[in-house]
């Protein structure tokens, strides 16, 4: 069970680091274009960094729900939350790619 602890965790905040990157460039790029499809993406990319904060608090910092979650959560839990934060942190990699390019 651990170790789908470590994986989400670390997932979270891969999560985190790259909607950072998203932030700054969809940031920069309303600055400048003042586009309402610009902003969309940046209030995309503000919920999703919420989620991802919030993720990571309760997985490391909640003393309460860190405890719950590393050891009374059954396995197939883990894995389904898991694969969720390992998905997001794909997709997330693949648009900071094209977004970069």
């Amino acid at each position: 069970m651990s170790v789908w602890f470590d994986i989400a965790r670390i997932s979270a905040g891969l999560n985190i680091v790259l909607l950072g990157a998203l932030l700054y460039i969809w940031g920069r790029n309303y600055v400048e274009f003042r586009s309402k499809h610009t902003l969309g993406l940046l209030l995309f990319a503000l919920f999703l960094l919420a989620e991802n904060a919030l993720s990571l608090y309760i997985y490391v910092v909640d003393p309460t729900l860190s405890a719950w979650f590393a050891s009374d959560v059954p396995a197939i839990a883990w894995r389904g939350m898991m694969a969720l934060h390992v998905l997001e942190t794909i997709g997330l990699t693949f648009l900071v790619w094209i977004t970069w390019d």
